[in-house]
């Protein structure tokens, strides 16, 4: 298959929308794809999930912050999920905390952020705090785990621990009857197709073009995600996170060659899709 040009892997930018989904319809808005770096039009990882009266931001790559505000008020978020701490999937927590904390998007109280534990030094340390207290007025921190489970609203999440060269989870979201699972980053392994089974959506990463020898895969490559989609059983595998040594679309199809019981998508900026 052909290389894409640059300018083919861009995408322009949506009109603005406001009006969350109704309550009992799950649905995912796709804020950022881009790995390990964003680009013009491709913020890194992060997607807005709406279901059972409920608004969280799932991941905080670069640039996420901004097109979050395409959609919705950032102060009528209910929760945030963070899949874990490399920057191209929480760094946009920083803007953020100015935003909410000084920028006139106050929410009415501290915003639930799940994250893996170490998220509170993290944040302290860019703003040269040594106790992550002082965070408390905007940012409520509660640490993720394996096995993890809350409710937002109507929205329920579920999280587990998947392999990654960090602490790492990837997410099952329901509400309704309807379910959206996401890989965050992982390798191959059982409890990415736990997390995905039957799942309606499967988010996923595809992010290597091919594992190099002698090292634990902690990325998926377009057969990886669509091997996981098959073993699932899930209806939809719509692909993310796809790395500079691909193509978008060239992972897509590499997926559907062998996710063969079910529809393969490309995840695309400013998209939103009804689970």
């Amino acid at each position: 298959m052909a290389s894409a040009s640059p300018a083919s892997d861009v995408a322009p930018a949506p009109d603005p929308v406001s009006a969350p989904a109704p309550g009992s319809v799950l649905t995912l808005t796709v804020l950022g794809t881009g790995s390990p770096h964003p680009r013009p039009g491709r913020p890194c990882s992060g997607y807005l999930l709406r279901g059972g009266g409920a608004e969280v931001w799932v991941d905080a790559g670069p640039g996420t912050f901004a097109e979050l505000q395409r959609y919705t008020d950032p102060a009528r978020l209910d929760a945030i999920w963070i899949s874990h701490l490399h920057a191209d999937h929480c760094a946009d927590l920083l803007p953020a905390m100015y935003g909410l904390a000084y920028g006139g998007l106050a929410p009415a109280a501290p915003l639930p952020v799940y994250a893996p534990p170490e998220l509170g030094p993290r944040l302290a340390g860019f703003f040269g705090q040594r106790d992550p207290g002082f965070l408390s007025g905007v940012f409520d921190l509660r640490p993720l785990y394996d096995g993890h489970e809350t409710r937002v609203g109507g929205l329920v999440l579920d999280t587990r621990a998947v392999v990654h060269d960090t602490e790492a989870y990837g997410l099952r979201a329901e509400c309704g009857g309807s379910v959206l699972a996401y890989s965050g980053d992982s390798g191959p392994c059982p409890a990415l197709v736990e997390l995905a089974t039957g799942a309606d959506l499967f988010l996923c990463e595809a992010d290597v073009d091919r594992h190099r020898e002698s090292e634990r895969p902690v990325h998926l490559t377009p057969e990886d995600a669509g091997a996981v989609a098959e073993e699932a059983g899930v209806g939809e595998l719509l692909v993310t996170h796809v790395g500079p040594t691909l193509t978008r679309e060239s992972a897509t199809g590499r997926a559907a060659a062998v996710f063969v019981g079910g529809r393969t998508s490309t995840a695309r900026e400013g998209e939103t899709r009804t689970v």
